[in-house]
């Protein structure tokens, strides 16, 4: 049996775009909105997010979705401590980067029955898994082979985006992108605004 999420709590992990777009989802389910990110988002804000430290959003979060950015500050941001800081009856959901969640980690807690729900769009070692139609070959990575076992764990290959129009999206910010920096001029994409 499923469960409601109307009147649940959404933990938004990093609410830039992509978050945000999910923060819409969630506040259209009737979720309560929690945020983690270093900078407050003001559509966000508007939603009723309520912006709070990371452990308090494991804490009380019934969905946990990851919307960060893999860099070293963020490499196995959702480590052993963080998964034993969720709800035991949370679902964990990363269609960001691989490397925010301590597989091997989320493994052990996946095997002490911890987690309604894990779904993974993305997966720390899926260079030379994903993107490449394996259906025949048996999956020699033994953790991945580990998750897909578990009957509340869904395993995708980076599909998130993979659509006619996220990818058109993509061609054409990379172009305007590309064509801003050679003329010097200031881009919305920029994560660092020039000095």
């Amino acid at each position: 049996m499923g469960r409601d999420m109307h009147g649940r709590t959404a933990g938004v992990l990093g609410t830039g775009r992509i978050g945000e777009a999910f923060a819409r989802i969630a506040h259209g389910f009737g979720m309560r909105l929690l945020g983690w990110d270093v900078a407050e988002n003001p559509a966000c804000v508007e939603l009723g997010m309520t912006y709070v430290p990371k452990e308090r959003l494991l804490a009380e979060a019934d969905l946990v979705s990851l919307h960060v950015p893999l860099m070293p500050e963020t490499q196995h941001l959702i480590d052993a401590a963080a998964l034993r800081a969720m709800k035991d009856d949370a679902v964990l959901v990363n269609s960001s980067r691989g490397g925010l969640v301590d597989t091997a980690a989320l493994v052990a807690e996946l095997r002490a029955g911890r987690f309604t729900g894990v779904g993974l769009d993305v997966y720390e070692a899926e260079a030379g898994l994903f993107f490449l139609d394996k259906s025949l070959e048996a999956i020699a990575d033994d953790t991945l082979a580990r998750l897909v076992t578990f009957p509340n764990v869904l395993v995708t290959s980076h599909q998130a985006y993979y659509t006619v129009d996220a990818v058109n999206q993509i061609v054409d910010a990379t172009v305007r992108n590309v064509l801003d920096y050679r003329a010097g001029r200031r881009s919305g994409n920029m994560l660092v605004p020039r000095s």
